[in-house]
């Protein structure tokens, strides 16, 4: 829960997107945002802790990439719960269905 808490914000939320394109430099990110490079390194840290980015340092750079292990897992999570939902949801179409059929059997009565 901790990599959900960390994507309730919007900046973070953005890295991400924008790491989805591919691995990025930490000075390139920062440069993206409206706010200050402390700020944009803090943004990375916490998402970094939360395991949804990783580092790797070539040469002088250090480039952030995803980490989609965590997003498989979130996949697959996110499935579990929309089977739930899917389910439900079903059940309420076809009580909804019983309910017109009887209104419409009641008006042609």
């Amino acid at each position: 829960m901790e990599a959900l808490a960390a994507l309730a914000d919007d900046t973070r939320r953005q890295i991400v997107e924008l790491l989805a394109h591919g691995d990025q430099p930490a000075g390139a990110i920062a440069q993206r945002f409206p706010v200050s490079r402390p700020a944009v390194s803090r943004h990375l840290r916490v998402l970094r802790e939360a395991g949804l980015v990783h580092v790797e340092a070539r040469g002088t750079q250090r480039l952030y990439a995803l980490t989609p292990q965590w997003f498989d897992e979130l996949d697959a999570w996110l499935s579990g719960v929309r089977r739930f939902w899917d389910q439900r949801l079903d059940a309420l179409g076809t009580e909804v269905a019983r309910g017109r059929r009887a209104a419409d059997d009641e008006r042609t009565s």
